[in-house]
């Protein structure tokens, strides 16, 4: 029988279990009304968006993968070493960096030297060498701290520099090989050869006798040719003969003669012609003076007359007139003989001269006979004509040699030096193997700076120009500083994939590559506008433009109430746009309606 508290607890629990199921039964039924409020739309409400104050800074991004930029394929421009034989790689190419003299391989034990340069080497450069092949390897050598000339000349100097950097890096310089040395030797012999030729004709030659008299004659002509010049020199530089200056130095002592006796006639004549001043006499002194008379009536008074004063008597001077006109005409005769002892003397110069020059002219002609002479005979003469053979063959002789010793000496192959433009770079494929023929391409050398080869839309990049600063992005999240450095052709690099239509080619430049790694793909972003300060932005969605054309923002004051701000948009990036307007940083503007 069962006890009254376990009937109890029983019953207790029926009544919660039915509690229970009409409580669900009751949260499951609802009334028409209660369902029909449940399946209505929400109320609306607006969507916004805080106004922030930062920098903006928009940015183009394309995706690229890290190489070493401007790959160039290399080759050697001839053959290494003096000799044309086989040219076999004994050390080839090694992938990685090479600085500016350092050796690039090895053929047949020769180095390959890499030099900075835009001008490719095309020649062997012998000493004498000009052009700007050689220029380039001077500076190179300055460089690289060998003293070395700026001339542009292969010269001693550059050979001098030139062997101090071979030496340096353990090789000797290309020296003359065995057949330049055979060769300059046996030129050597053919002057010397030709020269004891042409010593053995002309002993031959003056041991003849067929044109001594003809050259003794010659001599002569030379001799009278010499006197007869020095004849005439003289005459022109002597004024007078010696005779004629005697002649006219007495004519000269007439002269003075003969103008002193006129002179003296002349005074004295002077002196005759001049009348002695004399004193009154006694008588004219004591006369006394007559007493004026009475005048007749009507008629004037005569007037007084002075006493006359009495005169000396004339000289007589007809002579002394004599004297002076025989003086006058010994002055002329004695003028009249110098003038004629100078007309004398001046045409005998002048005949005398005139002789002299006949004379020249005579052993001009006489010398140049003599001359036609000897020469027709030395031509004619088979021991003049060997001479004159032999003195043509030492002449060819010599200016083989002189050409052959411009070029002799130590010289740089054409296959010894590789011109790169720019320097440092590096080896990052290799075309031939130690052991194989050198033949065409060598090695593969990029520059030493990595380079991002991407595609940007056509549209995307009329925004972008050389220079503007760009930043690129690792796998890691790393970002390294870089710069766009072209766009479209000038961007593309041998080597790099081709764009697809509607694209333009840009090439992004990394400032460093410490950290970075060849062959990694990467995310440049290109900086193509900032602001220089923080400043308001909003979302682009939250921008409205009016119908006349003045752009607003709506501002959310109170819940669910907006008001109109017109603003200026600046600079957009990113889905945000700058503004300027009656807006406040933390304003909330409406980006939309939910």
């Amino acid at each position: 029988m069962r006890s009254p508290r376990r009937l109890l607890a029983l019953v207790l629990t029926g009544v919660v279990l039915v509690a229970l199921a009409g409580w669900a039964v009751s949260t499951r039924l609802r009334s028409p009304a209660d369902e029909a409020s449940r399946r209505a739309a929400p109320t609306p409400s607006l969507v916004t968006a805080a106004v922030e104050r930062r920098r903006l800074v928009s940015t183009v991004v394309v995706n690229g993968t890290l190489e070493y930029g401007s790959p160039l394929p290399v080759g050697l421009a001839g053959a290494v070493g003096g000799a044309s034989e086989l040219q076999r790689a004994t050390r080839a190419p090694r992938p990685g960096r090479i600085a500016e003299g350092g050796v690039l391989m090895e053929v047949n034990g020769r180095p390959v030297f890499v030099l900075r340069g835009s001008v490719p080497m095309h020649r062997t450069i012998t000493p004498g060498s000009e052009g700007d092949d050689v220029t380039q390897v001077q500076r190179a050598l300055r460089r690289l701290g060998h003293r070395a000339p700026a001339t542009g000349v292969f010269d001693r100097a550059t050979v001098a520099a030139l062997t101090r950097f071979y030496a340096a890096k353990g090789y000797e310089a290309q020296r003359p090989t065995l057949a330049d040395r055979q060769t300059y030797e046996t030129l050597r012999k053919a002057v010397r050869t030709a020269k004891e030729t042409l010593a053995a004709e002309k002993q031959a030659l003056d041991r003849g006798r067929d044109v001594l008299p003809l050259k003794l004659r010659l001599a002569n002509a030379r001799t009278g040719l010499k006197v007869a010049r020095r004849a005439l020199a003289e005459a022109r530089s002597q004024e007078l003969p010696p005779a004629d200056e005697a002649r006219l130095s007495a004519a000269d002592s007439a002269v003075r003669a003969a103008e002193e006796r006129l002179l003296e006639a002349e005074q004295a004549l002077a002196a005759a012609r001049t009348p002695p001043t004399s004193a009154p006499t006694a008588a004219a002194t004591a006369a006394p003076t007559a007493a004026p008379t009475a005048a007749p009536t009507g008629t004037p008074a005569p007037a007084p007359t002075a006493a006359p004063r009495p005169t000396a008597a004339p000289a007589d001077t007809r002579l002394l007139e004599l004297r002076v006109a025989n003086a006058r005409a010994d002055l002329s005769a004695a003028q009249e003989a110098r003038e004629l002892i100078l007309k004398e003397a001046e045409q005998a110069r002048a005949a005398r001269i005139e002789e002299l020059r006949t004379a020249v002219r005579t052993a001009q002609e006489t010398l140049a006979t003599a001359e036609q002479a000897l020469r027709q005979a030395r031509q004619l003469s088979p021991a003049r004509l060997k001479v004159t053979g032999a003195r043509a063959d030492v002449a060819a002789a010599e200016e083989m040699l002189a050409e052959y010793s411009r070029t002799y000496g130590v010289s740089i192959p054409p296959g010894e030096v590789v011109f790169l433009p720019k320097l440092p770079a590096r080896v990052r494929k290799v075309a031939v193997k130690a052991g194989e023929r050198v033949e065409g391409a060598v090695a593969t050398v990029t520059s030493s700076t990595f380079m991002v080869t991407a595609s940007v839309e056509a549209a995307e990049s009329e925004l972008l120009r050389p220079g503007m600063p760009a930043t690129v992005e690792v796998d890691t999240g790393r970002s390294y500083p870089a710069g766009l450095t072209a766009v479209g052709d000038k961007a593309r690099t041998p080597g790099s994939e081709a764009v697809e239509a509607g694209t333009r080619a840009v090439l992004i430049t990394p400032r460093a590559a410490k950290g970075l790694k060849a062959g990694t793909t990467v995310t440049a972003r290109i900086t193509v506008g900032a602001t220089k300060d923080p400043v308001l932005v909003v979302p682009v969605a939250a921008v409205i433009t009016s119908a006349d054309g003045r752009a607003r923002v709506r501002v959310e004051y109170a819940a669910d109430r907006t008001r109109d701000v017109e603003v200026r948009t600046g600079l957009s990036a990113d889905g945000n746009v700058e503004v300027t307007g009656a807006l406040k940083e933390g304003d909330r503007v409406v980006v939309g309606d939910a």
